[in-house]
């Protein structure tokens, strides 16, 4: 991979990915109702560290991404099961095309797919598909210094903890949130991508 190439022409815009366990589509506002149902399971939005939508805000968050990539700087995606049903979001957010760096985040999940092959499969998909296609530099992700579970689950992709960002801004109750940042850069992808492949395959029937 050539670190000192452009962008491709283009590269930024709206994709479909899809794998065996998921399918990542560009967010719609067609999806509203079947996001608003995933998010009642489990009730994350109540969790005072997350700024997961709430059932009655998530049209206006809907809103919010679709006009934050109308201005370049987000690709959000809704996420699909193998089944074909609504259970999440998840987005490409920060997007810097001069210097090919982007930040997954914005991620929440129905609670009857957590901790499935799920997650770890919508992020190969969005991993590969930024340094594979997009041919960023470096992949990013954020998270709040007291989310532990968020911590825990960006830890075992195989990112690194670049630093904390002390006060980095006010959380949805106005406190000061320090956030965690990590990342993985493009020479780790090869074995980052392998050790989420071996995931997977951990996870699949025996033949």
């Amino acid at each position: 991979m050539d670190l000192n190439a452009p962008p491709p022409a283009g590269a930024f815009r709206a994709v479909t990915l899809t794998g065996e366990h998921v399918r990542l589509e560009p967010l719609s506002i067609a999806h509203t109702e079947g996001l608003i149902a995933a998010v009642q399971d489990g009730s994350l939005w109540r969790l005072w560290y997350t700024a997961i939508p709430a059932p009655d805000s998530m049209a206006t968050e809907i809103h919010r991404r679709l006009a934050l990539q109308e201005a370049g700087s987000m690709l959000p995606f809704t996420v699909f099961d193998a089944s074909g049903k609504i259970v999440g979001m998840t987005t490409y957010m920060n997007i810097d095309a001069v210097h090919r760096r982007v930040e997954i985040g914005s991620t929440w999940y129905a609670g009857r797919v957590q901790k499935t092959p799920l997650n770890t499969e919508a992020k190969r998909l969005l991993l590969g598909h930024a340094f594979e296609t997009l041919h960023c530099i470096a992949v990013e992700f954020r998270t709040h210094f007291f989310n532990h579970q968020s911590r825990r689950a960006i830890e075992r992709l195989g990112a690194k903890l670049d630093g904390v960002l002390r006060h980095h801004q006010r959380d949805k109750d106005g406190n000061l949130r320090d956030t965690c940042v990590y990342s993985i850069i493009a020479p780790e992808w090869p074995t980052v991508r392998t050790h989420l492949l071996f995931q997977l395959a951990r996870h699949e029937p025996a033949s």
